[in-house]
């Protein structure tokens, strides 16, 4: 368990795939996310499934720490040992837990992991330029903008961004951004 002042994080279980399922249903993140897709429950289970034994990703519940209660999920993924770098996704399963800042302390947390444990230089992420909250979390956590794909993605008939972010390592450490 990975702990915070408001959330922890901690190993995805069986039981979290009710949430998880329930958030890939939710329009408004599927819109955030970019997901075209909408994902049946036994797909989910069985994409985790494969994920627990993929030794390039680390899969996490995000729970408050007052009542235990999933409120999201994140991956470190697409490992790259050689180059010490790796992809970073999160995503709150319900409207009621954004703007809280549960996000953002979660991010630092995956980041804490990602530079100490695994000790990884970099780490990376995609982020469409029409999720505005998902952005200015991203930079809250020390995320900086690297690069913009122009119109790279077509959804609900407009076309976004896609935004690369990425941290490194001395920028985590200096900025004290695990004090969280």
């Amino acid at each position: 368990m990975i702990k915070g002042r408001f959330v922890y994080l901690r190993p995805i279980k069986d039981e979290d795939m009710e949430s998880i399922f329930q958030s890939c249903q939710d329009e408004d993140i599927m819109y955030m996310t970019g997901t075209r897709k909408q994902f049946k429950l036994d797909e989910i289970i069985n994409a985790y499934k494969q994920y627990r034994i993929d030794s390039t990703r680390y899969d996490f519940a995000i729970c408050l720490l007052d009542n235990d209660q999933i409120i999201g999920d994140l991956s470190i993924l697409e490992i790259d040992q050689d180059n010490h770098k790796a992809g970073f996704r999160i995503s709150l399963h319900s409207q009621n837990t954004t703007s809280k800042g549960y996000g953002t302390e979660a991010t630092k947390l995956a980041q804490k992991y990602a530079f100490e444990v695994l000790k990884l230089n970099r780490l990376e992420l995609e982020v469409f330029s029409h999720n505005i909250r998902g952005i200015k979390a991203y930079g809250k956590a020390g995320f900086k903008i690297e690069g913009i794909l122009r119109q790279a993605h077509h959804i609900n008939q407009m076309y976004s961004d896609e935004i690369i972010m990425g941290i490194l390592k001395e920028e985590y450490s200096k900025s004290n951004l695990y004090n969280t």
